[in-house]
């Protein structure tokens, strides 16, 4: 029941991670807010990464 939270708050940071950068890509004019924003989303985008290896590789105990 863990592992499953644990993959939907990664799924949660890479949709974080998409809508940043969407608004990063589309919305943002200014340079120090898309910095930031795209900063974040990167950041979102590799802790959702980490964490679903951590769920893919970690077997499970029945």
């Amino acid at each position: 029941m863990d592992k499953m939270w644990i993959s939907f708050g990664s799924m949660g940071c890479m949709l974080l991670a998409m809508i940043f950068m969407f608004f990063v890509k589309n919305k943002l004019k200014n340079k120090m807010l898309k910095f930031i924003f795209g900063l974040i989303a990167y950041i979102l985008l590799f802790i959702g990464f980490i964490t679903m290896i951590y769920i893919v590789f970690n077997p499970t105990k029945a």
